[in-house]
């Protein structure tokens, strides 16, 4: 009885060891790709997603519009996600909680320094263009005020409602860092709110000034005008893939692909890519497609 006991035994924990096997597998072959929750960093994803579907034979497991930028990170450092499209500047103050740094050479040079000693995770070269933060009112306010530059909020913003998306409000070069250094106090509590009713929100008249990615399709939607940021406060943001070092060392090819994005893409061409998929509704597989084929990057 003890033999066959132990038999049975024996075959359960052998299955057992070859299912895990079989799941190790798997895993080990499908990448998976998260992004944040706005539509220029999901079409970026979903670029990268196609490059390495057209390029290699690894499978992809796409966790586009994951959350905000937290989000997005500990998925990465816990292993959740391999791999997602970060900026320098968020790098920076965000998830290293250092001072701004304006020269974007210097920015990259020490984000893919840290990133790599603290959490093992490496910087790929950036796509080309600079999405960083920038201050924009109403073409009504601009008007009304004369307004060129954010110091020139200072005499006026106590009449002007703020509004942004809830992470401006935490982070080092977000909104207490710019009323700090601008000396600005607007009118009553700022309107926190997701990012994806912000633009919506200042359109319909519930706020005059808000934040925005110098790069944002409905800039150009609702005719906003951006500020000068004359005292430089915010940092450059050059996009770039983040991946976890041990999921490139488990394929080394994936760093070649996904550097064919490498400075292919410039502000303009990331506007143009926002408006098409935040105002005119176009699908984010189809932009990112188009683009790509466009670019010769499919085969």
């Amino acid at each position: 009885m003890k033999k066959i006991l132990l038999k049975r035994v024996g075959v359960i924990l052998l299955a057992g060891v070859l299912s895990l096997s079989l799941i190790g597998c798997s895993g080990k072959n499908t990448i998976t790709i998260g992004t944040k929750d706005f539509g220029e960093n999901i079409v970026l994803g979903e670029m990268l997603s196609q490059l390495i579907e057209n390029h290699t034979d690894l499978k992809v497991q796409r966790k586009l519009n994951m959350g905000g930028t937290f989000v997005c990170f500990e998925a990465i450092k816990n292993g959740d996600i391999d791999l997602y499209p970060e900026y320098t500047g968020t790098g920076l103050t965000a998830h290293l909680k250092m001072d701004v740094i304006n020269d974007p050479k210097e920015a990259y040079r020490i984000v893919s320094e840290e990133f790599g000693k603290k959490f093992s995770i490496k910087w790929l070269e950036p796509f080309g263009f600079n999405n960083t933060y920038a201050i924009a009112v109403t073409k009504e306010v601009y008007d009304k005020y004369n307004l060129e530059t954010i110091s020139d909020l200072k005499k006026v913003s106590k009449d002007l409602v703020f509004g942004a998306e809830h992470e401006f409000f935490d982070r080092q070069d977000g909104y207490d860092g710019l009323i700090d250094l601008y000396g600005l106090t607007f009118n009553g509590e700022p309107k926190k709110m997701n990012v994806s009713l912000k633009y919506q929100a200042i359109g319909n008249g519930d706020m005059d000034v808000t934040d925005a990615f110098s790069t944002d399709g409905p800039i150009k939607q609702y005719d906003l005008k951006i500020l000068k940021d004359d005292k430089g406060f915010f940092p450059p943001y050059y996009a770039a893939p983040i991946v976890r070092e041990s999921t490139l060392k488990e394929h080394p090819e994936l760093e070649k692909v996904l550097n064919m994005l490498s400075g292919v893409i410039n502000d303009d061409i990331m506007t143009e890519l926002n408006y098409k998929i935040d105002v005119e509704g176009l699908k984010v597989e189809k932009v990112a497609k188009d683009f790509l084929t466009e670019k010769g990057l499919l085969d």
